[in-house]
């Protein structure tokens, strides 16, 4: 089965495919991005390309729901639905958190993680695991507030120095997720559920308060 994999819940751009069959892996990572929009659908054409392949050999789509932020995870499912709906073929959606851990598991596999993503407004996206097995969250906090009971910690690197002292010498690296990480926690043999963003928090924009009507202006009914 050859899966593409799609992810926008971090500041990467991440795409690729995934043969199940031969463990295959192409992909396109676009690190530190803020343009996934316009960047998505040429980096996806282009990855097909590098493994001479076109979109009618897919056999089915996998794409992060986050959590991240309202926009950037917008253009990544919407990207993958209407790719599958093109194409006919099965979206699954997965937590882009589970993808990181079972990626660090398969190298530290009897470690419980603590996995963090950039939540901008001070805070960051979280959840706890053990191996590969979420077991907490995923919640969004302010890195100060972080508390688990955890061996190695996944956090970028910006926002390392906030973590709060009883978990700021535990070993910890950055990590986003990747295309073979994203294909391994989906259950491609399963029926797709609807994809459900990851947001946590409500989006910035906010619908404007409605504004007295001036007694100036006469009501009109009709």
């Amino acid at each position: 089965m050859r899966v593409l994999a799609i992810d926008t819940a971090t500041t990467d751009l991440v795409t690729g495919i995934v043969d199940t069959n031969t463990g295959a892996v192409t992909e396109r990572i676009i690190a530190d991005t803020r343009a996934h929009n316009e960047q998505l659908v040429p980096t996806v054409q282009a990855l097909l390309s590098d493994a001479s392949l076109n979109f009618n050999n897919l056999d089915a789509i996998v794409v992060g729901c986050g959590p991240g932020p309202f926009t950037g995870l917008r253009v990544g499912m919407a990207s993958a639905q209407a790719l599958g709906q093109a194409l006919g073929i099965p979206v699954h959606g997965v937590c882009s958190h589970d993808a990181i851990a079972h990626a660090i598991a398969a190298e530290f596999p009897s470690e419980k993680l603590l996995v963090t993503s950039d939540a901008r407004r001070k805070e960051v996206y979280f959840a706890v695991y053990d191996g590969a097995e979420r077991t907490f969250g995923p919640e969004v906090i302010a890195p100060e507030q972080l508390s688990a009971e955890v061996n190695r910690i996944i956090i970028p690197d910006a926002l390392a120095a906030r973590l709060p002292v009883e978990l700021a010498d535990l070993p910890r690296q950055a990590a986003n997720p990747r295309p073979a990480g994203l294909v391994a926690v989906a259950d491609l043999d399963s029926t797709p559920e609807p994809l459900v963003p990851l947001y946590l928090r409500r989006p910035d924009a906010k619908e404007p308060k409605a504004r007295p009507q001036s007694p100036a202006i006469p009501k009109v009914e009709l």
